[in-house]
């Protein structure tokens, strides 16, 4: 069963434009107590062994671990539904609870929520 901050693989082609496409590992964003239901589609964070000087402030990395054998960066302007048929069977790894609350955080920026993560005053 996925869980939240689990790293799966992926199809996300089609793609189109700067879509990230091909297969790719994936954070699953989707809380646990709706995967548990088997709710499709599953909301999910590609993520890129590439990083690029420009977006590093946009970027979390992800040190290899598990089956996840490479560097990698989560892209959490990429974020997107998928089909629980685009996953493969197992997770390769998952992510400590400080990369979750820095990539939540970041994911909040890019979707202009900041101020969710802020204490009210």
């Amino acid at each position: 069963m996925m869980r939240r901050g689990e790293i799966w693989l992926a199809r996300l082609n089609p793609n189109t434009g700067a879509e990230a496409g091909k297969v790719r590992p994936v954070l699953i964003l989707l809380n646990d107590a709706l995967l548990a239901t088997g709710m499709s589609p599953v909301l999910c964070i590609p993520l890129t062994s590439k990083l690029f000087k420009n977006l590093a402030g946009l970027r979390v990395a992800i040190p290899p671990r598990g089956r996840l054998l490479k560097p990698c960066y989560v892209m959490p302007e990429q974020a997107r539904a998928l089909d629980r048929g685009r996953f493969s069977d197992t997770p390769l790894a998952s992510l400590t609870g400080e990369e979750m609350i820095e990539v939540e955080r970041l994911f909040a920026a890019t979707c202009g929520m900041e101020h969710w993560l802020s204490p009210i005053h």
